[in-house]
């Protein structure tokens, strides 16, 4: 029985991190929605709506076409209609199935034998039928969808028989935990209760500096960390409590790039990312900077260049280094030429596969760096700065022809001959996805899926809502922000800096108005002013949404920290799937009982983490800080004695991770048969010691 309890209690927790939830406010073409520029006349939505004038005026007169005089069935399409202007739009139309011309209607309660005293408020499909059903309808949206012949004597109920065969086709049932239209704009009630955590509790478990931890694709306790000077290690994580550090072997990176990588303040090994089939292909990726007068593989296309109005000659040389004398690159690696079986590499050749990416830095700053893989498409993302300098001068962040303060979506999978005829594809060896933003705008290079970032540093995807991507935009002199990501969004610089407009000191590529942009604000940051530290400046570092069970009073919470303040934030999202969020500094401390101790002062559990340069998340959803001090990793709030009362509750409920797979060094059978039965043990390990056995 004990061993049965503890399976339920790990496959509820494993059912809850698989429930995803309504999205954030997302409008049908995969944008923000925005506060429209000039009031909607005819579609009365208050706040973020998705239509603009013009659309507005379009559903104006397509409802005028439909011309009915039955004032409640008019009333109803009139909101129907409307709907496409609701924020959550997205929601509403389904537009991850077959594009719908009717919302989901509400219809919670009813079934084929209800009768009419027992239809609610909130069953608008009935509404819609008893109040349509015998009106003829023109060019109705309920018409175009059901297929029928266009003529001035449609009916409804020519088509549907009945309410419950009418409500089949356009009905959702709201108490099944999606949106649905109830005939006026979509307003989330639910919220989730989460007690304030009292502060963090922290462990070091590891000495060392570096800039990104990527979970190994096997679902192991392993990860790959690397650092800014260009080597790469895979390292066992030990488990929490252990009183057992990371043993990183220094001497035997899993990748040595430090012969091509150039490394500076701003300069190095920025990003790694795996390819979401790596256990099958071994492939995996590497951003970092590179120097053409050191490496002559370096060189690339300038991104300072006569097709967005700048000249690089006419830049002002940074440190002694000259235009595009550094470039940004994404290469391709391989981890199949030291074993067949992908998982088992424990190093990798420093041959590139393939350059995916190369392009030119005017500046030797603000170029980002991250790559990410889409968890939901599988596509790569690229995370790029501004190019540098003080105030964007040239406006790159703006300008749509420049890649520069931008976030680019590549698909590294396909490399069509279609696309390099068309000059898709210029800066490297991709092609470009057919959904980017371009397919709608015609100005936007076709690489471009949003636009207007200083230097976006450190994004990441909900491992629980995927929908939500999320990315720290640094600051220039008065704001750090924290932004959602929606596809052609754009979010401001240099025209705004977080939620103020910005003046730049110089504008020699132009300037761009505030009316022209529908800038999407940061859903949280905070001001340079709120930050006190030694030396008086700001940087963000984006983090992760935690996940864990380790600290369950974080859980739901966005985590973010200060590059120089050593300070750490949580946003939490109220009500939940908003949009709408809200943050606050929490204190930290050290565990007593950390591997490592985090403070030289042997009293104090104040760590002293130093510059705080990213975060990292494991297969168990752990988070780590990666701090020019060493790592970090959150752990139970009791270890700190900060008071958690959900900490006991769910305790029992934490997934033990994977084993590593056998090292090459290890007898291992490469007999299919073999390997299932070791994969049937491993699982049988795993649930035996979650259920006592």
């Amino acid at each position: 029985m004990r061993g049965f309890l503890s399976i339920t209690l790990v496959l509820s927790h494993l059912l809850l991190l698989t429930d995803y939830g309504f999205s954030h406010p997302l409008c049908t073409n995969m944008k923000s929605p925005f506060t429209p520029k000039t009031p909607l006349v005819f579609c009365e939505y208050n706040g973020s709506v998705c239509c603009n004038s013009t659309e507005d005026m379009q559903l104006q007169n397509q409802y005028k076409a439909m011309n009915v005089f039955e004032l409640g069935c008019a009333s109803l399409l009139k909101s129907i209609l409307c709907s496409r202007c609701d924020q959550f739009s997205a929601e509403l139309y389904r537009i991850e199935s077959a594009p719908r011309k009717v919302p989901v209607l509400c219809n919670s309660t009813v079934s084929a034998n209800s009768t009419q005293s027992q239809v609610t408020e909130v069953d608008f499909c009935w509404k819609a039928w008893d109040e349509c059903q015998n009106v003829s309808i023109l060019n109705s949206p309920f018409q175009l969808q059901g297929g029928l012949p266009l003529n001035s004597t449609s009916k409804l109920a020519d088509i549907w028989q009945s309410k419950s065969a009418f409500c089949n086709e356009f009905s959702g049932a709201s108490e099944a935990g999606e949106l649905c239209f109830d005939g006026g704009p979509v307003v989330l009630n639910h919220t989730q209760n989460l007690s304030p955590p009292s502060g963090m509790c922290l462990e070091k478990i590891g000495n060392g500096s570096y800039l990104n931890m990527v979970a190994h694709p096997d679902g192991s306790n392993r990860v790959f960390l690397s650092d800014q000077p260009g080597k790469i290690w895979l390292v066992t994580v030990p488990e929490e409590g252990s009183e057992e550090p990371l043993a990183v072997d220094k001497l035997n990176p899993f990748l040595d790039l430090t012969d091509r990588v150039y490394s500076d303040t701003q300069l190095g090994m920025m990003g790694i990312a795996f390819h979401p089939n790596f256990q099958q292909n071994g492939r995996f990726f590497v951003s970092y900077n590179c120097d053409k007068v050191k490496s002559p593989e370096c060189s690339g296309i300038c991104s300072c260049n006569s097709e967005v109005i700048c000249d690089p000659s006419k830049l002002d040389s940074v440190n002694g280094a000259q235009p595009c004398q550094y470039s940004s690159v994404i290469a391709e690696f391989t981890a199949n030429g030291t074993t067949l079986q992908p998982s088992l590499a424990t190093s990798a050749e420093p041959l590139e596969v393939r350059r995916i990416f190369t392009m030119g830095l005017p500046f030797a700053n603000h170029h980002g760096g991250q790559i990410l893989f889409g968890p939901e498409d599988g596509y790569l993302y690229f995370m790029m700065g501004d190019g540098g300098s003080n105030g964007d001068p040239y406006n790159f962040a703006q300008n749509k022809k420049s890649l520069l303060g931008k976030i680019i979506r590549l698909d590294i999978n396909n490399i069509s001959s279609a696309m390099v005829i068309a000059g898709l594809g210029q800066w490297g060896n991709y092609s470009v996805p057919g959904d980017n933003p371009f397919d709608e705008d015609k100005e936007l290079q076709p690489e471009i899926w949003a636009l207007g970032f200083r230097n976006p540093w450190r994004c990441s995807f909900d491992s629980e809502r995927p929908s939500y991507f999320l990315c720290a935009d640094v600051g220039q002199e008065q704001y750090e922000e924290v932004d959602i990501v929606t596809k052609g969004g754009n979010y401001g610089w240099r025209v705004y800096e977080g939620p103020f407009l910005y003046n730049p000191p110089t504008s020699p590529g132009g300037n761009t108005s505030a009316s022209s942009i529908d800038s999407i604000f940061p859903v949280m940051g905070y001001n340079h002013a709120d930050v006190n530290n030694s030396i008086g400046s700001a940087s963000i570092t984006g983090g992760y949404f935690y996940r864990s069970m380790t600290d369950p009073c974080m859980y739901g919470r966005y985590l973010y920290a200060d590059l120089y303040a050593g300070g750490m934030w949580a946003g939490i999202e109220t009500p939940t799937d908003s949009g709408n969020f809200t943050s606050t500094r929490i204190p930290i401390s050290c565990a007593q009982d950390s591997p490592i101790k985090c403070s030289t002062e042997a009293a104090s559990s104040l760590p002293e983490l130093g510059y705080i340069f990213s975060f990292g998340e494991d297969n168990r959803k752990d988070v780590f800080i990666l701090a020019s001090s060493g790592v970090y990793r959150v752990v139970r709030p009791s270890r700190c004695n900060y008071t958690c009362s959900k900490e006991n509750v769910t305790a029992l409920t934490r997934p033990k991770s994977i084993p590593p797979p056998f090292n090459s060094t290890s007898r291992r059978s490469s007999n299919p048969l073999m390997e299932l039965v070791l994969l049937i043990l491993s699982l049988l390990l795993l649930f035996g010691s979650s259920c006592n056995l």
